[in-house]
């Protein structure tokens, strides 16, 4: 009822969002047949324009609705396709650094496309963070067509690139990475000696595609880049002994509106949907006192932390000769 009362007083504050960014997407809507009229070396000459505006004092926001109507007339010619009015919203969120929730199916990959062309305009950078080196190769070549088009290069970091390949991509317009292999790039950044070391170049704009998953579920396991290798090998086989003591409890599903430390009964939950293992309260204590430690989520555990986490996962997601932690 207070709710409600609240509502009714102030007016819901995604709706007033949502409507003042629609004053913006109209901008981008009535410039659509300005860029429809010119040809492709017109159209494509644009980008060197947009630049020029920016370097004579004009804001991205300034830039914004020229910027996302030449970006999407030329999605139309090079991809066939032109994103709708619920994506050039999505697309102004995003540009805001803000979360857009978007439905399957309304074209998150294109929607990124507006943000990511308008902020490469500055040319410090763009990092578009995808799940898996699938989905950023997959989109680092679809996309890619499309800044191509407009005179942008597209950089990709997966696995297998070497460093010399890893700082062409960085150095590229916009790069397509995975948050694993561009928070290592960074770990290992701040490892050189000297500067000219370095893969990356700076951080200005980044777009993350499954932000939930990559900044929530994912940030359960640091990214840690271990010391001695005879230390971390005996951590292992240390963590997956006490991992075996622990009760596990398989779940199709967390429910994420329950405390997943204290609803269930075990020491540690697997989410068989989201391949997930995760300490329950019970669990954490367990660990403390295995390993003698006050706390176990202090900073100066996180290397501990870390190892059960995988010992976990490796006893309760993982099948052998299968699976890859």
């Amino acid at each position: 009822m207070a709710n409600k009362l609240l509502t009714a007083i102030f007016g819901d504050y995604s709706k007033k969002e949502v409507k003042r960014v629609k004053k913006i997407s109209n901008k981008v809507l009535a410039l659509e047949e300005k860029y429809k009229a010119m040809d492709d070396k017109e159209l494509t000459s644009q980008t060197a324009l947009l630049k020029e505006r920016l370097a004579n004092g004009e804001t991205l926001d300034d830039i914004l609705p020229d910027a996302f109507a030449v970006c999407r007339e030329a999605s139309w010619r090079v991809l066939g396709m032109k994103h709708f009015e619920v994506q050039i919203i999505g697309g102004i969120v995003l540009h805001q650094g803000r979360i857009a929730e978007m439905k399957t199916g309304e074209g998150k990959t294109l929607v990124a496309t507006l943000p990511a062309y308008l902020n490469a305009l500055a040319g410090e950078g763009v990092h578009i963070v995808t799940v898996n080196d699938y989905l950023a190769k997959r989109d680092s070549e679809w996309m890619g067509k499309l800044y191509r088009f407009l005179g942008l290069d597209v950089g990709l970091i997966i696995h297998e690139k070497t460093n010399a390949q890893r700082k062409e991509a960085y150095n590229a317009d916009i790069t397509y990475g995975t948050n694993n292999e561009m928070g290592f790039d960074y770990l290992r950044d701040n490892m050189v000696q000297y500067k000219e070391q370095k893969v990356q170049r700076g951080h200005r704009f980044a777009i993350v595609d499954e932000v939930d998953s990559i900044l929530i579920d994912e940030a359960r396991t640091p990214l840690i880049i271990s010391g001695k290798g005879d230390q971390s090998t005996d951590l292992y086989r240390q963590a997956n002994a006490f991992a075996k003591t622990l009760t596990m409890v398989k779940v199709a599903q967390m429910d994420e509106k329950q405390d997943t430390e204290s609803t269930y009964d075990g020491d540690y939950i697997v989410d068989e949907k989201a391949k997930t293992a995760t300490l329950t309260r019970d669990g954490v204590k367990k660990a403390e006192a295995y390993f003698n430690v006050e706390n176990l989520m202090e900073m100066e555990n996180s290397t501990l932390l870390h190892h059960i986490n995988q010992a976990i996962k490796a006893n309760g997601v993982m099948k052998r000769d299968i699976n890859l932690l």
